[in-house]
């Protein structure tokens, strides 16, 4: 477990910009706002607002839309925090520039960034895959743009994937999300791993200390006791079906009750299954029923907080509650 770098009650939160590797003073302090948004489907972006109005060559005028500066294609760099809470929280390209003018305000520019993953969702295909598993198209579509491949997963092989006028993004993220994986890029890497294996950051969040403000919700609306979901083998003209039940989410429980369980014993026995989906062997329902299961069962506990600035907080950093405080 780690804890949250200590603060001073004072210190500069103004964050440090790198545009091309080189980090500008003037940027910095002309920082009016910033936007990161990252999640657990990857492609992180960003929107930068500055000030655009000051002194050029001794003459008031507009400091960046001459593109010396910003510019589509150069790489943006974002680092915040505070001595050991310090890091990187965006890195990524310039794909969009926008002059703002806003009444009883100076002139105002909006840079708008995303990470690697937008390669691949500006690349659409149709193509297919036979006989192969998810880690052999993960691999294929890292090649394709140059990245190196970093699979953790399990899979089934696949008799036939089609990929049907799909950006290679939205294409990996459906097949990894059927089999419980998620999809990101860090520096020139694509990392596609089941959720359970993925490596993250334990930090101690306290209430009141590093954690501003808090709300919780527990929500039996798209809880199930059980889930099914069928299947149709083309050589033996016959159906196979798969059903799960709490038992696939029992490991990221630690001991706690599932929503599964509190659903079954307030209102009794809930079943679904799913009927678009067209799985071809057994192995490949029983991946599908869990996916869908584990899917359904995370939406059970969600939460929204303000914090103190720390840049190691990530998407899907695990957090821990302690009945001796709020951690979370």
């Amino acid at each position: 477990m780690t804890g949250l770098a200590a603060t001073l009650p004072l210190y500069s939160a103004r964050p440090r910009i790198k545009i091309n590797g080189v980090q500008d003073a003037r940027i910095d302090a002309g920082v009016l706002s910033i936007s990161v948004k990252e999640n657990e489907l990857g492609l992180y972006s960003c929107e930068l607002t500055l000030g655009n109005w000051g002194t050029v060559s001794s003459d008031l005028d507009y400091l960046y839309f001459n593109r010396n500066v910003f510019d589509f294609g150069r790489t943006l760099q974002i680092d915040m925090g505070d001595g050991n809470a310090a890091a990187q929280v965006f890195l990524g390209k310039i794909t969009g520039i926008e002059g703002r003018f806003i009444e009883s305000r100076p002139p105002e520019i909006l840079i708008l960034a995303e990470d690697k993953l937008q390669d691949l969702r500006m690349t659409r295909r149709t193509r297919s895959f036979e006989d192969a598993s998810l880690q052999d198209v993960a691999e294929t579509i890292a090649r394709d743009h140059s990245l190196q491949a970093e699979i953790d997963i399990d899979s089934p092989t696949y008799k036939n994937l089609s990929q049907l006028n799909q950006s290679d993004l939205a294409f990996l993220r459906e097949r990894a999300r059927l089999v419980d994986a998620e999809v990101w890029v860090e520096d020139n890497r694509l990392y596609v791993q089941t959720r359970a294996r993925r490596k993250v950051a334990e930090l101690d969040v306290v209430y009141k200390q590093h954690l501003h403000e808090f709300r919780v919700c527990a929500d039996l609306a798209h809880q199930r006791t059980k889930f099914s979901v069928s299947g149709w083998d083309v050589q033996a003209k016959d159906k196979f079906e798969v059903e799960v039940d709490r038992a696939v989410i029992e490991s990221e429980l630690e001991g706690g009750l599932s929503g599964s369980q509190i659903l079954q014993l307030a209102f009794g026995e809930r079943r679904d299954s799913a009927v678009h989906l067209t799985p071809v062997s057994n192995e490949e329902t029983r991946y599908l029923a869990e996916s869908c299961y584990r899917t359904l069962s995370r939406q059970f506990v969600t939460g929204q907080g303000i914090a103190e600035g720390d840049a190691r907080y990530k998407a899907r950093s695990k957090n821990k509650y302690s009945r001796t405080g709020l951690h979370v």
